[in-house]
């Protein structure tokens, strides 16, 4: 039985994600957290990763490392969002298994769904069409993680179970214009402007998509969730089950960072993926849901931002 002492490993500890489950698990009372830098632990690296599994036990594995970016960054590095992720969860996959781990939780994301499968996005849709072309890489490689648990799971009835949250934001986002998502991009491109006497904004394509929108201190909630109870199934979508057009989440954000510059559209650049809102009747019906709405959520990942603006690369000022 796990209890607030058990060896808890968090592979990732120093991203969005992993930092906001190792902030939950904390306040929450854990007490035996195990977490190693890219430095000390490349988790690329299989000798090293089984080192680290026969030398500390762990008896949960939450991984929440990852190659992330968005569609620029995916479209550049296809290879590497491929190859990358797979190495990552592999080892980590592999050892929690060999060294017989009570409890695996597996990070991915909603893009491992079919480009056009039925919105809102089931569990069940899973590997039932072709993938957005822009992120396949990356989905890939997190398909593979997510049947890989579920393998264990049926072959061996180990609790290895795979969380699939929507598009997050959050403290420690990425806000690098070069591989950041849409929501941490528009941030910052509506500071810059700001600061440059309101200036324009240009945004890629059309706007009309529609995405869902999760904090992440939402998501290490659903973590904890996961890791306190016995979830009988494999896999579960993570989101709020609302949607809104790139536009519209435009507006709400030059909203809070207060520009008063136009929103231009560059027609050119792609859209990705029309719709991804996510069916979280899963999760809520076990008795979890999100609680940070939107709105409230971006003004406080602004106010982080604007906080911690010294460690972000030179913003274009002047």
């Amino acid at each position: 039985m796990l209890n607030k002492q058990s060896n808890i490993f968090i592979a990732g500890h120093r991203g969005m994600v992993g930092s906001a489950v190792f902030r939950a698990l904390v306040s929450k009372g854990y007490t035996n957290i195990l977490i190693r830098s890219r430095v000390e632990l490349d988790l690329k690296d299989q000798a090293a990763v089984k080192s680290f599994f026969s030398e500390y036990q762990p008896e949960v594995v939450i991984d929440a490392a990852a190659r992330v970016g968005g569609i620029l960054a995916n479209n550049e590095y296809p290879y590497q969002f491929l190859m990358e992720n797979l190495l990552i969860q592999n080892n980590l996959i592999d050892y929690a298994h060999q060294f017989d781990c009570k409890k695996f939780i597996f990070i991915g994301s909603s893009c491992i769904y079919p480009k056009f499968a039925p919105q809102p996005l089931e569990e069940s849709s899973l590997l039932t069409s072709e993938l957005e072309s822009t992120n396949q890489w990356y989905a890939i490689a997190k398909i593979a993680g997510v049947k890989a648990c579920e393998a264990i799971r049926k072959q061996y009835g180990k609790d290895f179970v795979s969380l699939m949250p929507t598009n997050l934001y959050g403290p420690f986002d990425n806000f690098d214009l070069k591989t950041s998502h849409v929501l941490a991009a528009m941030i910052r491109k509506f500071h810059e402007a700001k600061l440059n006497g309101h200036t324009e904004v240009v945004l890629w394509g059309s706007g009309t998509p529609k995405r869902e929108f999760l904090h992440v201190d939402d998501l290490a909630e659903a973590v904890i969730f996961a890791l306190e109870n016995v979830l009988e199934d494999n896999l579960y979508n993570v989101g709020t089950g609302e949607d809104l057009t790139i536009k519209e989440l435009a507006v709400m954000i030059q909203k809070i960072v207060g520009h008063k510059g136009k929103i231009l559209w560059d027609s050119s650049k792609p859209d990705g993926t029309p719709r991804k809102l996510m069916d979280v009747s899963k999760m809520k019906n076990k008795g979890w849901q999100s609680k940070i709405g939107l709105e409230a959520g971006i003004y406080s990942t602004y106010q982080w931002f604007v906080d911690n603006i010294d460690q972000f690369k030179e913003l274009k000022i002047g």
